[in-house]
């Protein structure tokens, strides 16, 4: 039986995939990439914004013309979608012969062999606890990088934001677990580990009694193999001392940090349930750059919230010129049901939104070309991502850039270099996102 896999949505959800293809392989279940070829297809889906959600129910369609064309077998679908819209998915998509839960995927051997007997099969696990995994991931992403998902759901209840009801409250994966996953991933040649979570700063409070992020930082830098620990979803108002001091002393940890403000303007903010103000915001990231001078510092934004005034607009955008983030993302606001923030008055028309995100866009374009331009000259370590078909050159990412979201770094080389390798590159050239570099023999 051959399994096509669809992973769809945040690096969280990709972990959950690599666990369940790693359980199937183990059950002796082997993969496709052609659709089809697949005898079964699952479908881990995302639903956190419209588009994710557009996104993913378009793939369960597509994916059940196989289905009705006979090649397919099995239809299921995981993930937020299948958790959030259960019985929408079972009633109007009849194709669907199995659906589980955000905390019910490790069950993903059960479902497919009662999707193959012809039965239909759900399960939603209460939102409690995590999965227990019994089986080794299979990364899909190369090999040399992975994400270590070190806590489930999330407690802030932001206005806008659905991931606590379909994700449940914040359960933080003990340090002994998270080190033994980490273990296994270098020992299978990982290099650059990536800590997510709906908010990592948060890491061990339900745990330990504390705020623990540094403890565990402290722990993943004694592991052999490992390169590069980066950090991702740090909410501002949690990052605390003993974790900028620890991200100092432990050598492997990126001096990167990813922190959603979503906004500045004080409105907004409240609107949003966010628990910081622009003051202790301006102070925190201060602080940062003092402790780490070359510390990297990236954030997103939400454009278009409802209530949002040109004048607030305006307010973020001084604030950003001031701040110079070295990364950011915008994104339009999307009106999710079942959060607040979808019954708020005073929502922004669609024109309006866009027209706020290419600005902030533009000015970060601008930003970042300036700061891109003082890297010349300056000597950095490179983790190389693959090779320019056709030319000696290839494509690397420093300690600046995490996969998938940052900009790359361009290099000429004579030598043959494979994907994963470390090489010391001088920054040579520039463009609007990207460097250009030589290596330093």
């Amino acid at each position: 039986m051959k399994v096509l896999f669809v992973s769809l949505g945040c690096d969280k959800n990709l972990v959950d995939t690599e666990f369940m293809i790693g359980t199937l392989r183990a059950a002796g279940y082997e993969f496709t990439n052609e659709e089809p070829q697949a005898d079964v297809i699952i479908i881990n889906s995302c639903c956190f914004i419209n588009d994710a959600k557009e996104e993913s129910v378009n793939a369960i369609l597509e994916m059940a013309e196989y289905k009705d064309a006979g090649s397919c077998k099995a239809l299921i679908v995981t993930g937020c979608l299948a958790q959030r819209y259960r019985a929408e998915i079972m009633s109007e998509i009849p194709q669907v012969d199995a659906v589980l839960g955000t905390n019910s995927c490790q069950e993903i051997v059960k479902a497919l062999e009662e999707a193959l007997k012809g039965n239909h099969y759900e399960l939603y696990q209460p939102l409690k606890g995590l999965p227990d995994w019994k089986t080794k991931r299979s990364l899909t992403t190369g090999g040399h990088y992975a994400h270590l998902k070190i806590a489930e759901g999330c407690n802030k209840n932001c206005t806008y934001c659905i991931i606590p009801k379909i994700r449940g409250s914040y359960r933080s994966v003990p340090i002994e677990e998270l080190t033994a996953q980490a273990q296994e991933l270098a020992d299978q040649g990982v290099k650059e580990l990536i800590l997510v979570a709906q908010e990592t700063t948060m890491y061990g409070v339900d745990l330990y009694g504390e705020k623990s992020l540094h403890r565990l930082l402290d722990a993943l830098n004694e592991i052999s193999g490992l390169c590069w620990i980066r950090i991702m979803y740090c909410y501002p108002e949690e990052i605390y001392e003993e974790l900028i001091q620890s991200i100092k002393r432990n050598k492997k940890v990126c001096h990167y940090l990813d922190i959603p403000i979503q906004h500045i303007a004080p409105e907004i903010l409240k609107r949003m349930g966010r628990r910081t103000t622009r003051e202790e915001l301006t102070e925190k990231l201060a602080h940062l750059k003092q402790e780490i001078p070359d510390i990297t510092l990236r954030t997103t934004l939400i454009a278009g919230f409802p209530g949002e005034t040109q004048e607030m607009h305006e307010t973020l955008m001084y604030f950003l010129n001031e701040m110079e983030f070295d990364r950011v993302g915008a994104f339009t606001y999307s009106q999710e049901e079942g959060t607040p923030a979808a019954e708020f008055p005073d929502q922004v028309e669609e024109m309006q939104k866009s027209k706020w995100q290419e600005e902030i866009m533009e000015l970060q374009e601008e930003i970042i070309f300036d700061k891109n331009e003082e890297m010349k000259e300056k000597e950095l370590w490179v983790m190389i991502e693959g090779k320019v078909d056709g030319e000696n050159a290839y494509v690397g990412r420093t300690y600046r850039d995490a996969p998938e979201i940052d900009g790359y770094l361009f290099l000429n080389a004579q030598e043959l270099l494979m994907t994963g390798d470390f090489v010391k590159v001088k920054v040579t050239g520039a463009y609007e996102y990207d460097l250009i570099g030589e290596v330093i023999k």
